[in-house]
C-alpha cells in the first residue's frame, strides 16, 4: 500500500453567491453550502483514492456567519485521515466580501468518504504521510473523533442503555419523563 501527502489531493474551489442561492431571510442557503461541501468532500476523497468516492457521514455542521448575495465563498478540503477504506476530509467555509476584502469563516466540517469500486465494492485507499506537526495533530485528532463516535453509538445501543444513568441529566433539561402511559 502506498502513501500519499495531505497536500497531493487539498481542493480549493471558490464560487460568487448567486440570488438563487439565497433563503427567504436573503442569506444565502445552508443547503446549498452543504451540497457545494459535499462535492469539494468528494473531490478530495476521490483524488486521493483514484477512486469514485461516497458520503459516509458528516460530523457536526455549524453555521458560524451568514454568507451574503455577492460574496466569494471559499471551500477548501483536505484529506485529515486515512482508514483502510474511508478517509475523513477536513473541509473550511470562507466567505469575502468583494468590495471591502473583508473575510469571515463560515464553517468547518468532516466528512467520512469511502472508496468504491465500479460495482459499489469497498476499495482500500492509500495512507497518509504525515511530514508536520499540523498533519499529526489534524490525524490524531480524528482518530479521537472516530473513537469518541464509537463510544457515543455504542453507550445509546438499544443492548447498552440503561435509564437510571441518565433521568437525573434528563430532568435538568427542557422535557418531562412519564413512562406509565
Amino acid at each position: 500500500m502506498k502513501y500519499k501527502e495531505s497536500k497531493e489531493s487539498h481542493i480549493k474551489m471558490t464560487q460568487l453567491m448567486l440570488p438563487s442561492h439565497s433563503n427567504f431571510s436573503g442569506k444565502i442557503h445552508g443547503g446549498y453550502i452543504l451540497q457545494l461541501m459535499d462535492q469539494v468532500a468528494f473531490a478530495c476523497a476521490s483524488k486521493h483514492s483514484g477512486h469514485y468516492c461516497v458520503t459516509a457521514s458528516v460530523n457536526k455542521v455549524d453555521f458560524l456567519n451568514p454568507i451574503e448575495v455577492g460574496e466569494l465563498v471559499s471551500l477548501k478540503a483536505a484529506i485529515n485521515y486515512t482508514g483502510r477504506t474511508s478517509m475523513l476530509v477536513g473541509l473550511r467555509v470562507e466567505s469575502e466580501n468583494i468590495q471591502t476584502g473583508r473575510i469571515k469563516h463560515c464553517n468547518s466540517s468532516y466528512f467520512t468518504m469511502v472508496a468504491k469500486d465500479q460495482t459499489g465494492n469497498n476499495m482500500p485507499v492509500p495512507g497518509l504521510k504525515l511530514n508536520s506537526v499540523e498533519s499529526v495533530r489534524r490525524f490524531a485528532r480524528s482518530i479521537r473523533r472516530i473513537e469518541h463516535t464509537k463510544k457515543r453509538y455504542s453507550n445509546f445501543s438499544p443492548e447498552e442503555f440503561q435509564i437510571e444513568e441518565f433521568l437525573a441529566l434528563i430532568s435538568t433539561h427542557n422535557a418531562e419523563v412519564n413512562l406509565n402511559d
